[in-house]
């Protein structure tokens, strides 16, 4: 599998993080109001397309590695970043034409809807922005280098469930569109901090209704004691006919339906497995040129 993108350089917040420092590694969130218009045109003008309804440019969920310098954050603008910009990887065919026909009152085609871009605002293969040192910051001591290497183990889940107390803990919302009306398309951040490590999930949630549920997770894992990132990325897509059949097997029924359709937690719990990567990267003895 080849190792997931790597871009580097971020704009600087305009006002200082919330920011906690645990054994060498440094973890930063940022959450600001909303953009304004001038902001909004200018990332429309950097990205090309259209962003969605309500986005939060500025906030961001930064981990970095302090003797290294190695950093990877989660942000709105560099997602939207790898939203399709050619239409090649638009829900269309058989989604499309279910959407159009079941919102037939509304429009005569499903090109009276749709943008010419990715209109569900899918981030691409998105598994954050990893910045890294030049490539002398790697020591003689240790023959790591930045790259991730792919791996079959899964996560800790049971060093993940254990009673540690959480020093810091945080939720960063990044973007949300109603999808003119017809569903949600939203991206989020949460971590917690523990003594020993730490666990990052990036969620984008889609639920296009009668149509498709998609829930793709990116897991960010630190074990502080060995400096080893463990990254997993989880991609979820099924028909909402079945999303919806699951649910009501598990008791949600009537007026419940609506508000569980909007919580991502409870609809990812239903779907598959879906398709997993995983790759990890040992940081441990490399540091900073001097």
């Amino acid at each position: 599998m080849a190792a997931l993108p790597t871009q580097s350089s971020f704009p600087l917040p305009t006002l200082p993080p919330k920011t906690i420092t645990q054994s060498g590694f440094r973890i930063s969130t940022l959450k600001l109001p909303i953009l304004n218009s001038s902001e909004i045109d200018a990332m429309t003008e950097r990205l090309t397309i259209a962003p969605p309804e309500m986005i939060f440019g500025k906030n961001y969920v930064e981990i970095e590695h302090i003797a290294s310098g190695w950093a990877i954050r989660f942000d709105a603008e560099s997602a939207l970043d790898t939203v399709g910009k050619d239409g090649e990887r638009m829900l269309k065919v058989s989604y499309s034409e279910e959407w159009s026909k079941m919102r037939s009152s509304m429009t005569s085609s499903i090109k009276e809807i749709v943008k010419p871009f990715d209109w569900s605002y899918t981030p691409t293969n998105y598994a954050g922005t990893v910045t890294t040192p030049p490539p002398a910051s790697t020591t003689t001591e240790s023959s790591t280098s930045f790259e991730f290497k792919q791996t079959d183990k899964p996560l800790p889940l049971h060093l993940l469930s254990a009673p540690d107390p959480i020093l810091f803990f945080d939720e960063v919302h990044h973007y949300e569109d109603e999808l003119a009306d017809n569903g949600i398309a939203l991206l989020s951040t949460k971590i917690r901090v523990m003594p020993q490590r730490l666990l990052l999930l990036c969620r984008f949630f889609l639920r296009l209704d009668g149509v498709i549920v998609r829930v793709n997770d990116v897991r960010v894992y630190v074990e502080f004691g060995e400096e080893k990132v463990v990254r997993e990325v989880v991609e979820r897509e099924e028909s909402y006919k079945d999303v919806v059949e699951k649910l009501r097997r598990r008791g949600v029924m009537g007026d419940d339906l609506p508000s569980v359709l909007r919580d991502a937690h409870a609809v990812a719990e239903v779907m598959g497995e879906g398709k997993v990567r995983r790759e990890e990267l040992i940081l441990k003895g490399v540091k900073k040129p001097e």
